[in-house]
């Protein structure tokens, strides 16, 4: 008995299976690659609170640069660089 030769559409079918599973395999490869580096970088609830934490310390340089002592305190300064010798 003679052995049939894989038509168009096997030969299709089997391209595809072979370039599915070379994906399959490069993207196991790049998660296996991530897992062994570990973290790298913050996570989004770090990215939170990194983010609240500026914003607190921005509310915190507000309140005291309009505070009049740290606002005398600049213009003098000011107008000490400025006078003229």
């Amino acid at each position: 008995m003679r052995r049939r030769r894989a038509g168009g559409r096997e030969r299709v079918w089997a391209a595809r299976m072979r370039r599915r599973a070379a994906i399959r395999l490069q993207l196991l490869r790049l998660w296996l690659g991530a897992r062994a580096a570990g973290q790298q970088g913050m996570a989004t609830a770090e990215y939170a609170i990194a983010t609240l934490a500026a914003v607190a310390f921005a509310g915190l340089l507000v309140v005291i640069m309009r505070s009049d002592e740290v606002r005398g305190f600049l213009l003098a300064i000011i107008r000490q660089a400025l006078a003229l010798p």
